[in-house]
């Protein structure tokens, strides 16, 4: 599944924010999520599993409790994506600041007109 697959998902999305406050216990995650969105249990362990296994997210068992935590190796996906998209934009972006520049150095070197 492709990372922005996974964080076109409002649900996915919500526990990765959850994560990113650090290690949260399943239990927890789902409490919060089922609050918010209304969906079941196991609704919310199939997202756990898409995000473990899209590398966005991390699990590790303590006791009978499974912990979960943010992984960045899947946001390094979405990362170098976006870095594609800007190095294009900063060129443009790039060349219109420059013309920008160029006009108010004209306007300021023009002489005033009487109104």
């Amino acid at each position: 599944m492709h990372a922005f697959d996974v964080l076109g998902d409002p649900v996915r999305r919500r526990i990765l924010e959850l994560l990113a406050d650090g290690e949260t216990a399943s239990g927890a995650v789902a409490e919060i999520v089922q609050g918010e969105f209304g969906i079941s249990q196991p609704a919310v362990s199939q997202h756990l599993r898409v995000l473990r296994e899209s590398g966005f997210a991390a699990v590790r068992p303590e006791g009978t409790r499974r912990l979960y935590r943010l992984d960045p190796s899947g946001l390094r996906e979405v990362d170098a994506y976006l870095d594609r998209l800007r190095t294009g934009w900063s060129q443009h972006l790039d060349a219109l600041d420059l013309e920008l520049a160029r006009g108010r150095r004209e306007r300021r070197q023009q002489p005033e007109q009487p109104t």
